[in-house]
């Protein structure tokens, strides 16, 4: 592997800043979790509330708990939810039917605790993957090869989740089985007009947006009922240390039941923006994750094309997917929406996030990338017809 590593983020810890009781969660283990030699050191992640433990045999592992007092969301950190997906995929991946490249990368998970008295929460442990992350998209610690190869990887492993029947792996009843998008366009519609438009104002051109969406639904039965990932980007992976090969899919708590086109979508949202959308004299530039690859002449790390034709070649569709164009523009759309309720969340002096300023200026921003999405594709958006 040529090339220097980068810091492997997302695997940084130090000092446990929530409070954890320790000798109730060794007791825990020792009566519970056999794979794991007791007592255990605990650190923790910089991703709340992520915790790394380091057994008496030096063995690592990971512990995922619901942060402590009262939730935002009734859907935000359902570990125990990730800890059943985790569990079916793991169980496919291991057995002895399943080809090499039908497996699901993602770590081992080995108990879930959903007693509170232990540690305050549920939580559940998990292998330690020891690997690399990328935070950014244009990988420009590697030489090119190297990123080619690794976000062919990631479409392979995406493949691999998108070729799956949740029927036939014990996740029949994991989500909803209506068509994805329309629940999708329901319930992220009435968040941003109920509870976040009145304190912010709305995403650019919200109703037309939503008003087009409804009117250029895709078929949902092309594809199939899958199991949707719900944030399936390159940062929520671990690489192999030195082979350029997903090992491990991360962060499943927004997973669900409907259509695998989301899960591309959001891993290809570079893809879909152009640098000329992006105003270059805001913070927006500066703090943006965003990394706009439509017709960029370098940093690229492959062709949109080459990674379109391995998935439809991998899941048996024929390429192009028309349906990418809605797909990409909603996901977009999407996180307007999730950025317009940080936003919201901002102004009533309740965000915790360190760069919850940007989202006043982001989701609108994000909302007009949707947009452009459509409009460069010739999609006209608000035109209304002449009587």
């Amino acid at each position: 592997m040529s090339g220097n590593a980068p810091k492997n983020i997302g695997g940084e810890y130090g000092a446990i800043r929530a409070n954890v009781d320790i000798q109730k969660l060794n007791t825990y283990l020792k009566t519970h979790v056999s794979v794991i030699a007791a007592p255990v050191e605990v650190q923790q992640f910089k991703s709340n509330p992520t915790y790394f433990l380091t057994d008496a045999s030096t063995k690592r592992f990971v512990l995922r708990k619901k942060p402590a007092g009262q939730l935002l969301s009734s859907t935000a950190h359902q570990i125990e939810r990730e800890y059943r997906i985790l569990s079916a995929l793991h169980q496919f991946n291991i057995s002895p039917t399943t080809k090499p490249e039908q497996k699901v990368p993602v770590p081992q998970p080995f108990v879930l605790c959903e007693d509170s008295s232990v540690i305050g929460t549920p939580f559940y442990i998990m292998e330690y993957l020891e690997g690399r992350i990328f935070t950014d998209t244009r990988m420009l610690e590697l030489p090119p090869q190297d990123r080619r190869e690794c976000w062919l990887s990631a479409i392979r492993s995406l493949a691999a989740l998108a070729s799956l029947d949740p029927f036939q792996i014990g996740l029949e009843n994991f989500g909803p089985t209506t068509d994805y998008f329309p629940r999708q366009i329901k319930s992220l519609t009435r968040i941003s007009t109920v509870e976040t438009g009145k304190v912010t104002g709305n995403v650019p051109s919200f109703e037309d947006m939503v008003d087009w969406y409804q009117n250029h639904l895709p078929d949902e039965r092309k594809t199939g009922l899958r199991v949707v990932h719900g944030d399936y980007k390159l940062d929520n992976m671990i690489f192999h240390p030195t082979e350029n090969r997903v090992i491990g899919i991360l962060d499943w708590e927004l997973c669900t039941l409907g259509s695998p086109l989301a899960d591309l979508a959001n891993l290809t949202q570079p893809w879909a923006i152009d640098a000329r959308h992006i105003p270059k004299d805001s913070t927006i530039s500066e703090f943006t994750v965003i990394k706009p690859f439509k017709n960029a002449t370098k940093d690229v790390p492959i062709p949109l094309e080459d990674l379109e034709h391995e998935y439809c070649r991998l899941t048996n569709q024929p390429y192009p997917i028309k349906e990418m164009v809605f797909a990409r523009s909603w996901m977009l759309f999407r996180l307007a929406i999730i950025s317009q309720g940080i936003a919201a969340r901002y102004a009533r002096r309740q965000a915790s996030s360190e760069n919850a300023f940007i989202h006043p200026q982001f989701f609108p921003f994000v909302g007009q990338l949707a947009k452009s999405v459509l409009e460069d594709d010739g999609f006209i958006i608000g035109a209304k017809p002449k009587l």
